[in-house]
């Protein structure tokens, strides 16, 4: 690790520190009502990814004192990963903060109507009005990824080693990108990627969106678009698509501070 990486990682953590300190879970008054904030954070990754993409941010969530669930979404149609948010949200206590990275971001839009949600944050990710799907509006500002995916006999789509170095996360060292090569989970490109989302949820609550200013799957101009249209509080890192393994610490505290926010 290099000086300038150490530097880097210390000033960030620091931050994040000082951020997550002024933070408390929610507290309930003594007739059981919720005086704060939330104390539940539900995270849904995106394509080529599952729960993992959150392993940095939940240690964090956890010492700002919120309780973590990170869903595994199976990846095979938008019906298919809203049920599988549909059902980590019917197994916690209390209203939520549903947080969502990339695709997960349609997913949430269309899942986050439960009741059980209270507010829903975006971290590089696409929020679809109705009738849109994330291919869709992937091609409204096209990215370089795009020309990186690959398709098996079942259009399940991939990215190719290059694609994850150079488009999805190319402010991870080596090592990391390696792993997500190997571990990216094949994703519906018809089922999942093509299916048009029937309800915006991000109409009906209050929400938050970390913008990737270098993001290459995702066009930062889209983000930016998205954060407009729901009228959302944003922070703006200088990052590549997967902000939460490249600045856990900021993305944590923003996801935390949120849930504070809540009423």
């Amino acid at each position: 690790m290099t000086r300038a990486t150490i530097l880097r990682f210390l000033s960030g953590a620091i931050l994040a520190a000082a951020l997550l300190a002024t933070v408390r879970p929610a507290s309930a008054a003594p007739g059981g009502e919720r005086t704060s904030g939330v104390g539940n954070v539900v995270l849904v990754h995106g394509a080529w990814a599952d729960g993992s993409s959150w392993s940095k941010v939940i240690p964090l969530l956890r010492a700002a004192g919120l309780q973590v669930v990170a869903v595994q979404l199976p990846l095979t149609s938008l019906a298919d990963d809203a049920a599988t948010v549909k059902r980590a949200l019917a197994r916690v206590d209390g209203p939520v903060l549903l947080v969502a990275h990339s695709y997960g971001g349609v997913v949430i839009t269309e899942a986050g109507s439960d009741p059980k949600v209270a507010g829903l944050l975006y971290v590089a990710a696409f929020a679809p009005q109705e009738g849109q799907s994330a291919l869709d509006l992937a091609l409204l500002d096209p990215t370089p990824v795009l020309g990186e995916l690959q398709a098996d006999p079942e259009s399940f789509l991939t990215i190719s080693p290059l694609g994850i170095r150079r488009d999805f996360a190319p402010d991870l060292s080596l090592m990391e990108q390696t792993v997500l090569t190997a571990t990216q989970s094949p994703t519906a490109g018809g089922a999942s990627l093509s299916a048009p989302v029937t309800s915006a949820a991000w109409r009906n609550v209050p929400c938050w969106f970390v913008i990737a200013a270098r993001d290459r799957v995702v066009s930062p101009n889209l983000q930016v678009g998205f954060a407009r249209q729901m009228n959302a509080t944003t922070l703006t890192l200088p990052s590549g698509h997967v902000a939460m393994l490249s600045h856990p610490f900021a993305v944590a505290a923003f996801i935390a501070r949120a849930a504070h926010d809540l009423r």
